[in-house]
């Protein structure tokens, strides 16, 4: 991973890659279809069908796609402030999900393939941005001048 800018592409990769999935779940949600997935949807049908794929009316998809969104907004803001709010951004979302995760094994008893994968990617997420927070500012690149050439 490099240092500071090998670390903020492995984030936006992955940013991308969760705007990607939650934006595919928040598709299926609103189209009312079933997502495609490995083995068949009956796992994922029964998770996006129960009480608990929306919160307060909103799907928990398009509150995933938001967080993701967010955290891209996160990189945008300049120094110590983008850093931490990205991390706390992603801290939260790995917690929902960690939280959702166990309501697919111990409460709903099905497992939603996407809603795992998404999992995934946020508790990566919240490791690289805690790691991305803790290392501190990228140093300015080097330019001829800057390098005494």
């Amino acid at each position: 991973m490099g240092g500071p800018r090998g670390l903020t592409l492995a984030i936006v990769s992955l940013i991308l890659i969760g705007i990607a999935v939650a934006g595919y779940l928040t598709y299926v949600h609103y189209a009312d279809i079933d997502p495609v997935c490995a083995g068949g949807s009956g796992g994922c049908h029964t998770v996006q069908a129960s009480d608990y794929a929306e919160l307060v009316g909103i799907p928990v998809a398009t509150i995933g796609l938001g967080g993701y969104i967010a955290l891209a907004i996160s990189l945008l803001i300049p120094g110590e402030l983008g850093r931490a709010a990205g991390m706390a951004l992603a801290l939260i979302g790995a917690g929902f999900s960690l939280y959702l995760t166990y309501l697919e094994l111990f409460v709903i008893n099905a497992i939603c393939q996407w809603c795992v994968a998404s999992a995934v990617i946020m508790v990566l997420l919240a490791i690289l941005t805690t790691l991305r927070m803790l290392r501190g500012p990228a140093p300015p690149e080097q330019t001829a001048d800057t390098a005494g050439a």
